[in-house]
């Protein structure tokens, strides 16, 4: 046990360093970067592929000559686990602060993200955000803390805004809501949001469920579903609950006009819909994705493929953030801390495959971050809203009336 909690050091520029050695001069000092997210416990799925996007992303960065700025300085990671809780991840920051980090990227869920966003505070550490979307995160103030994708109350709006769009277009045969979610700052602040705007959409929110994480049982959930009988179910919850949800719905027969989800944390998984393809079918998510028409990002897929591994967003989002601080790097030509955050404060990063356009932080949150809408379609995950990157029509409802 105690090697799977222990400080991780890792050169992520190791082979780089001994393939390529310099004729004369010494080698650029590495830039230290922090790793952290939760790789053991009930998040560690999905700590693990933020992990696998954030190396890939290194390797990336130093095969293409590493931080010019800086000598062609190499990215070296320090790997972290926050052990899918608050306090493990707050304590990892400690760790990496001692060790001489100039940066963090990470670290994943909201709550976790919240602790080491302000651990990192302390030290005046810069943490890039890669996937935590509880707006509490950059709302206190914290000039150390950059969020490069959307927040839950932005995605909400966007939901919301596309769901009466889907449902009007349709004849508006959906007016009853049932929100399923976990417990923790993400799904209960979803999940609040969610039940205040929905009514001025026109929608009746008929219960809202709140489950522990882990849960390994939705029969009694999915029973009470099946008595109020709503329309459109939104579950808002991570990976493993939302897949044992969905499984739980279609084996007790319980089959809504539609699965609409906000930042679903298997709707719009590869994994899932490999896995559990009936299941999928035809689940609706507002969510974190690529852009389809941009060449990288299919090609980073089939990469991430290679390795036996599934293209999800935690992959993405991490990549991305990693070139968002590589970017920062190389224009404040410093591993100072302070030269670092304030080179991600005027950050106008745009090289990278996100439907973001060029990054602008105003009090830590990239306003160019929006999520997408997706369709589970035939077994693939398709973009449908908006139409600039929609890929196939949206089906709505589901089940007709």
């Amino acid at each position: 046990m105690q090697n799977r909690r222990s400080f991780v050091s890792q050169s992520a520029a190791l082979a780089t360093a001994v393939a390529f050695p310099l004729v004369a001069g010494a080698q650029p000092k590495a830039v230290k970067v922090g790793v952290l997210h939760p790789v053991t416990g009930a998040l560690a799925y999905s700590g693990q592929q933020c992990r696998l996007g954030a190396l890939m992303a290194i390797e990336d960065i130093n095969a293409a000559g590493g931080i010019k700025s800086l000598g062609g300085a190499k990215l070296e990671a320090l790997l972290g686990d926050a052990q899918s809780q608050p306090q493990a991840g707050a304590a990892e920051v400690e760790k990496m602060n001692e060790a001489g980090v100039s940066a963090i990227v990470g670290a994943y869920a909201s709550a976790i993200c919240l602790a080491t966003t302000q651990a990192a505070a302390k030290y005046n550490l810069p943490h890039v955000v890669d996937v935590g979307v509880a707006d509490q995160i950059v709302e206190r103030g914290l000039k150390n803390t950059f969020r490069f994708g959307p927040g839950y109350k932005k995605s909400t709006e966007v939901a919301m805004a596309n769901l009466l769009v889907l449902n009007k277009a349709a004849g508006n045969p959906a007016k009853t809501v049932m929100i399923i979610h976990e417990e923790s700052l993400f799904g209960a602040g979803t999940a609040q949001l969610l039940s205040r705007e929905l009514p001025g959409y026109g929608f009746e929110v008929k219960e809202v469920v709140k489950h522990a994480n882990p849960t390994r049982d939705f029969n009694n959930i999915v029973l009470r579903m099946k008595s109020i009988n709503p329309d459109i179910v939104i579950p808002a919850n991570y990976y493993n609950e939302y897949a044992l949800l969905v499984r739980t719905m279609q084996q007790q027969k319980v089959v809504p006009k539609a699965i609409f989800s906000v930042l679903g944390g298997a709707a719009s998984s590869y994994k899932f819909v490999k896995e559990f393809p009936d299941a999928a079918n035809g689940i609706i998510d507002c969510n974190h994705w690529f852009n389809p028409k941009d060449k990288r990002a299919q090609d980073l897929r089939k990469r991430v493929e290679a390795k036996g591994q599934f293209f999800s967003y935690e992959v993405f989002m991490t990549y991305a953030s990693m070139w968002l601080l590589a970017d920062a790097l190389e224009r404040a030509k410093s591993t100072e801390r302070a030269a670092i955050i304030d080179a991600l404060e005027k950050s106008s990063f745009s090289n990278h495959f996100m439907p973001y356009g060029p990054t602008k932080f105003v009090n830590g949150q990239n306003e160019g971050a929006q999520p997408l809408m997706t369709q589970v379609v035939k077994n693939d995950i398709k973009v449908i809203i908006p139409r600039d990157y929609r890929e196939v029509d949206p089906v709505f409802p589901l089940r007709a009336a």
